[in-house]
């Protein structure tokens, strides 16, 4: 890296961008950026790191720079075009990580869900083992010069993964998502199939997704798997407990008991989760207890099962935005809060996702005691071609199911000692914010 130039950032807030923008600051390079002048969670984060932000606009490069560009802008974004106007180096965001990655030990976490998760907890565990860079999918970044050990989320849509060649990666499992890009779960697979060719030393997969098992015939992979007992896998989580206060569980890996683990978080998913950063660890020979340890005060990851307590409601706050995402949200909060009411508040993401999971959808909704959906929030990828409205999808769920409006969302205010699960990958945050408002107002009035 280059310490006399300037590194630019074009798009600082997408979530990738602001990550790497974190790590190659920590580093002492230099690194401002520009975007979009609403506000977006991710920039918090730049602020306190003392990054320059400003808006979009050409004069904004200058000689001496090296500009970063976000996927979501094209070669004709003026930035992009005043750089190449001067001569200076211009490289898509993906594959300056992929670089960036050539200089450590690296492990990349793929998969349609749990990949944020999945990260983040990679991220804690190592930065307590060893000195560590990571990358999550959250607008979360962090560099230091002398690490050993590059921890990066690695996202396949429109194959950006491709971008990478890491020396180990974690596949969650394969999906279908992004009806925008793929047309198929079939591509999907051949996708990560591709991703996983480029893996320098080991694959860890979950074993029970049948798309994933069939790394196993293909040459040139060398793949294991982790899951269940009694299921073929050789990192194998066993003795499983989920109690209110988190989950606890044995693991053997090759048939070797490894150690005990207690991670403070809810649903099998995050068991399996962990059961792939375990095995991770074991592999790069780090001491159970030591794991262990770590794992232990794992606090989660931004808008993943995020919880706030006001008076005798419980608000959750996640990402989810795909109906396996939904489903293990659910799951989550049924196992931490076994005898309360769990409400759900959706709003779904893309049109062309709502359409092609549409029945999906609506029978993982089905899992909450209530429902209550915003409507979808159009990616700026796509256009509405009124080919489906929020009315469809709940006409589909049959638990008691309401479209909320941003301006009123006092039906909210009907619950008491209950659960809210605000879901979707948009700006659902509105409704949360606003119900959060209303429900302190409606609190205050009655002390």
């Amino acid at each position: 890296m280059n310490k006399e130039l300037t590194y630019h950032f074009t798009g600082i807030k997408g979530s990738g961008m602001s990550a790497l923008a974190l790590i190659l600051h920590n580093m002492g390079l230099n690194v401002q950026g520009s975007d979009q002048e609403t506000y977006f969670f991710t920039q918090r984060g730049l602020e306190k790191a003392g990054i320059a932000l400003m808006p979009f606009d050409a004069d904004n490069i200058k000689e001496g720079m090296f500009v970063i560009c976000g996927n979501a802008f094209g070669d004709d974004h003026p930035e992009i075009v005043r750089a190449k106007e001067l001569g200076l180096e211009v490289m898509r965001y993906h594959f300056f990580l992929g670089e960036l990655i050539k200089d450590y030990t690296s492990v990349a976490i793929t998969g349609s869900h749990g990949k944020t998760s999945t990260t983040g907890l990679m991220a804690h565990v190592m930065k307590g083992l060893t000195p560590t860079n990571y990358l999550i999918g959250d607008g979360t970044g962090h560099g230091q010069e002398d690490a050993e050990y590059f921890v990066l989320e690695a996202d396949e849509y429109r194959k950006h993964f491709h971008a990478y060649h890491p020396d180990y990666a974690i596949f969650t499992n394969i999906d279908f998502d992004h009806p925008d890009y793929y047309e198929n779960i079939e591509q999907v697979f051949e996708s990560n199939t591709v991703f996983a060719h480029q893996v320098q030393k080991k694959i860890i997969a979950f074993g029970g997704d049948s798309y994933l098992r069939q790394f196993a015939d293909q040459d040139g992979l060398d793949v294991w798997y982790y899951g269940l007992e009694g299921e073929d896998n050789q990192i194998v989580a066993s003795n499983i407990e989920l109690g209110t206060d988190g989950s606890h569980f044995d693991v053997h890996v090759m048939g070797d008991y490894y150690g005990h683990f207690d991670i403070p978080t809810f649903g099998k998913h995050n068991v399996l989760n962990a059961l792939a950063v375990i095995g991770f660890c074991y592999l790069e020979k780090f001491p159970a207890e030591r794991v262990a340890e770590e794992i232990r005060s794992f606090g989660g990851v931004k808008r993943r099962f995020s919880e706030k307590i006001i008076g005798d409601m419980t608000l959750i706050d996640d990402y989810a935005h795909h109906p396996s995402e939904i489903r293990a949200t659910i799951d989550a909060a049924r196992q931490k809060y076994p005898d309360k009411k769990i409400i759900s508040v959706f709003q779904p993401h893309t049109f062309s996702r709502t359409i092609a999971l549409m029945d999906d959808f609506a029978a993982a909704l089905d899992l909450s005691d209530d429902v209550y959906l915003c409507e979808i929030f159009a990616s700026a990828r796509e256009k509405d071609n009124k080919q489906v409205s929020v009315q469809d999808l709940a006409n589909k769920v049959t638990k008691p199911v309401k479209v909320l409006p941003l301006e009123n969302v006092s039906p909210l205010l009907d619950y008491s000692d209950a659960v809210m699960v605000f879901m979707g990958a948009g700006d659902i945050m509105k409704f949360a914010y606003a119900y959060e408002e209303l429900l302190a107002d409606s609190q205050a009035s009655t002390h």
